[in-house]
């Protein structure tokens, strides 16, 4: 396998396009195809920013995943593991997907320094332990730590520092969000519509929020065994929306 095809395999576990791939790096969408037929070979500042985009470049130039890391296509977020593992996020609705690192235990942290290899931290909760009275969001209950690439967050606009990852539990959601599958939630963002996590009665819940005509708001589970649920406009202060659901982490093929 040559540096082209390792290139071209290491987009594919980002689940990236030539286009956004190329954009991310600062080049064109024809230069990147040339990278992966192995027409022309990337330069020091394409793989930079490829570095910075989630791409393990030291698999691309030699062949060889570095001990403690997950070779392209067959990480998965499964249980936190000693070692860093990658995976892909992508929005709920499964659009986008870009590559991270994982953390866990003791080298777990929250903040969002910028780290030297260009990603950003985001916390890592269990959706259970947070759930209940008092604060959500808490330090001493982070879990893991995802590393995300910092080019992301400037793509979408998104402040590192408002976004945290929750698992989130049960199939109400379908495909959407699966059991145990984790999601990053911008707590910037809490304006319906669209998907959200909730607190009700100190019980966590994702949910996709639907604004509808007097003010009252439907909470649907894309699984169509759950009924909807009608908020009124004055049962609304029972519902505090804790953020929008900006991306999921999903499993790699």
């Amino acid at each position: 396998m040559h540096v082209s095809d390792r290139l071209k395999q290491e987009r594919h576990r980002l689940s990236l396009s030539q286009e956004e791939l190329a954009r991310l790096c600062g080049v064109s969408k024809r230069a990147q195809a040339s990278y992966e037929s192995g027409e022309r070979s990337p330069r020091a500042e394409y793989l930079e920013a490829a570095a910075g985009a989630g791409v393990d470049v030291h698999f691309v130039l030699t062949g060889q995943v570095l001990s403690g890391q997950v070779s392209a296509g067959s990480a998965s977020t499964g249980a936190a593991s000693s070692g860093d593992s990658r995976a892909a996020v992508e929005t709920p609705e499964g659009v986008r997907e870009a590559g991270i690192h994982y953390l866990s235990g003791d080298r777990a942290s929250s903040g969002a320094d910028l780290h030297p290899n260009g990603t950003l931290p985001v916390p890592m909760y269990d959706i259970e332990a947070a759930a209940g009275a008092g604060r959500i969001f808490d330090a001493e209950r982070i879990e893991a730590t995802f590393y995300l690439p910092a080019a992301l967050f400037e793509a979408d606009g998104v402040d590192p520092a408002q976004v945290v990852g929750v698992t989130a539990r049960g199939d109400s959601m379908g495909d959407t969000i699966r059991d145990r599958e984790q999601v990053l939630v911008n707590r910037a963002q809490r304006t319906p519509d669209g998907v959200f996590l909730l607190r009700m009665d100190d019980e966590l819940r994702l949910k996709r929020v639907q604004r509808v005509a007097g003010g009252a708001w439907i909470l649907i589970s894309d699984n169509p065994a759950y009924e909807r649920e009608l908020i009124k406009p004055d049962d609304l202060a029972s519902v505090e929306i804790i953020g929008q659901c900006w991306r999921k982490v999903g499993r790699v093929f």
